[in-house]
Formats: structure tokens, C-alpha cells, sequence
């Protein structure tokens, strides 16, 4: 099987989500990674970051995309909009025990 692109979606503004249908181990399936078009140390490639879904699980994999609810989705997005941000410092704090 070649590798074919199918789209990609910017993640950001150096970073796109790639999704593709690809073969690994001889194994027919569709890889979803991102792509760092540029970076600090001039890395420009796919990263680590992603993963893969085996053709006899496509159909799966479908069905859960297709079962989530516009509505529902874009709630849960201005709802993560309007809470409080937490900064990384506060997340990771501990309290000292006494």
C-alpha cells in the first residue's frame, strides 16, 4: 500500500494535524500525527505525537466521530472558554503537610 495524505488541519501556527492512510508491519490502516512545519532547532517532520488506527477498526473509529454532537461539542468548548485558567506553577504546587 502507498501512503496517501488524505488533509491536514493547522494545529497551530507551526503545527499541523496530518491524517493519512499508510501501511506499518504490512498492516493497512489510517495514521493521525502532527506535523512541525518549522521549530527552534529548525526541525521540520512529523513528531511523535499521534497515533494509528488499524483498517478492521475504522469503522469503529468512525461511528464514535459521528456520534459526537456539534452542539454538544462546541458547549463543551465555551464552557472551557469561560473557566478559570490555572497556571502551570499553581497546577503543579503542593501544599506541605504539617
Amino acid at each position: 500500500m502507498v501512503e496517501k495524505d488524505i488533509g491536514k488541519i493547522a494545529k497551530n501556527s507551526s503545527t499541523d494535524i496530518v491524517v493519512r492512510m499508510d501501511s506499518f508491519g504490512g498492516k493497512p490502516g489510517i495514521t493521525i500525527r502532527e506535523f512541525v512545519n518549522e521549530s527552534p532547532s529548525g526541525y521540520k517532520g512529523f513528531t511523535k505525537s499521534g497515533t494509528r488506527i488499524p483498517a478492521e477498526k475504522f469503522l469503529e473509529f468512525r461511528e464514535l466521530v459521528n456520534s459526537i454532537s456539534l452542539d454538544e461539542l462546541n458547549a463543551a468548548a465555551a464552557e472551557a472558554a469561560s473557566a478559570p485558567k490555572t497556571s502551570k506553577k499553581e497546577a503543579n504546587s503542593s501544599v506541605d503537610d504539617y
